[in-house]
């Protein structure tokens, strides 16, 4: 018996109606995620991940000019066919979410407190009090100081790392089978942050869940996830198990992402490496390698030919013509060619 993915993705396209035209923020993403499995999505600010996984549960107005399309699959079911009453049901339940910016995802009018009660009334039919227990219990948990006390604040009256604590109680408080989270530790200390880790990773030991870890940290990457997939203007660009991803990246923006690590033996004044250029505008989607335009590797095959996934090894895709070029040797540099004709790369490996 085949078993069926907790989550799958196939080919999903999020088309925006703008006033210059439409335009694509989600290209032909794929992804999968299975019980018990977190999947990192990373990339830069504007790439494409936020809306991946809005559109995973059709987070979007009716009027909002928003065209999904492709499949997206769980438990077997189809979300995109599904009914909004489907939905409603799964929301908050069986998939829950933790966005990136509570202040603007918390009601301002209600507290604290009876926002993550409404959840626990409503999914899981529990009595107000059990539920305002069940609230103080998930406050508790995510090391929010007298839970008793702060659920009867309101947003505007928490630091923004405790709101997001509350942000990640609502998330968890349902103990969803998939929990999407949206930069969930970028507003935290590095204490709480690892405290936070290890009651996402206690939780999805305990209940299988499975997770959809979108962040920048890659920090953070290493540690709490089982696979990585690299986004980049809309489309991934490799996928691979965190081990295969860190000790041999093929994709050269992946390079240019692990460069930007500071590392404990920098030198004093010594400057971060940074990727050459910006992400560019949706309106302006370069007409090969969406990378190009910031590659030191890019040639006229790669400013006009887009490539596809290529399957590099076992479980491991990138979306580069240069693939097979690329290597590690020595530690220290990227080096590509073929042996006896080999140049440099203007980046250097951790």
């Amino acid at each position: 018996m085949v078993q069926v993915p907790l989550l799958e993705v196939n080919h999903l396209k999020t088309r925006f109606a703008t006033e210059l035209g439409e335009v694509t923020a989600v290209d032909g993403v794929s992804l999968r995620v299975e019980a018990g499995e977190t999947v990192g999505l990373v990339g830069e600010s504007g790439c494409g991940k936020s809306v991946t996984s809005l559109s995973i549960l059709r987070l979007f107005g009716k009027h909002s000019g928003t065209k999904l399309s492709g499949e997206i699959y769980f438990e077997g079911k189809e979300l995109l066919k599904a009914s909004m009453e489907e939905l409603q049901e799964i929301r908050g339940n069986r998939i829950s979410m933790i966005f990136q910016d509570p202040m603007s995802s918390l009601n301002p009018v209600y507290t604290v407190g009876n926002q993550i009660a409404e959840s626990l009334v409503l999914h899981q039919q529990l009595s107000r009090k059990a539920a305002h227990e069940k609230t103080v219990e998930m406050l508790s948990l995510v090391g929010i100081p007298s839970p008793e006390k702060r659920l009867n604040d309101y947003p505007h009256q928490l630091s923004g790392g405790m709101r997001q604590r509350v942000m990640i109680a609502m998330g968890l408080c349902c103990h969803p089978r998939l929990l999407i989270a949206d930069e969930p530790t970028t507003a935290l200390d590095v204490t709480i942050q690892a405290q936070i880790l290890d009651l996402m990773m206690g939780l999805q030991e305990q209940l299988q869940m499975g997770i959809l870890l979108i962040t920048h940290d890659l920090g953070v990457v290493a540690e709490a996830c089982d696979r990585v997939l690299v986004m980049y203007l809309g489309q991934i660009v490799e996928e691979a198990s965190v081990e295969t991803l860190f000790e041999n990246p093929k994709h050269p923006y992946t390079i240019g992402l692990m460069k930007s690590i500071p590392t404990l033996e920098g030198k004093r004044g010594q400057k971060l490496h940074v990727i050459e250029g910006i992400v560019p505008s949706l309106h302006q989607i370069p007409h090969g390698c969406r990378f190009a335009p910031r590659c030191p590797l890019a040639d006229e095959k790669c400013r006009n030919h887009p490539p596809d996934l290529f399957e590099v090894a076992e479980n491991h895709q990138v979306r580069c013509w240069h693939h097979g070029k690329i290597d590690v040797r020595g530690g220290d540099r990227f080096a590509f060619g073929k042996e006896g004709e080999r140049g440099t790369a203007d980046f250097a490996c951790l």
